[in-house]
């Protein structure tokens, strides 16, 4: 614990002991909320990181940045959306999606999630018939 690069949040501390989440953690749980709605293809990121992080829960957090001020989250986050979808209605999905699992799982007050679009992703079978 005493060589911890990463920013941590130190949420209580109580009579058994203090509970301290990494910045990194909150980035991954906003991550896989993201995924997690319908129209999301993908976390968006730059080609360097996409093949540094091919798999794992590193790559879910590449295209998320937050910022941890006494309990107050701001969440930045750029998306694939896959075609077909309504984008305004996708983003607020992830919007609420993140914000929830954020202050769910951590105990964290989420104040705001801003949402990017990268791209628009065929899926093979879009593609097959585009053709």
């Amino acid at each position: 614990m005493a060589n911890e690069t990463t920013h941590v949040n130190t949420l209580r501390i109580g009579e058994k002991g203090e509970v301290r989440i990494a910045d990194d953690v909150v980035t991954v749980i906003a991550g896989l909320a993201a995924v997690d709605v319908k129209g999301v293809s993908s976390i968006a990121s730059s080609t360097t990181r996409d093949v540094i992080g091919k798999s794992g829960y590193k790559s879910l957090s590449k295209g998320v940045r937050l910022v941890v001020e006494e309990q107050q989250v701001h969440v930045w986050i750029k998306v694939n959306i896959s075609y077909g979808y309504n984008v305004p209605e996708t983003c607020a999905a992830v919007q609420d999606r993140v914000a929830t699992a954020v202050e769910t799982m951590t105990g964290l007050s989420v104040s705001e999630v801003n949402v990017r679009v990268n791209s628009v992703v065929m899926d093979g079978a879009e593609k097959a018939s585009a053709q």
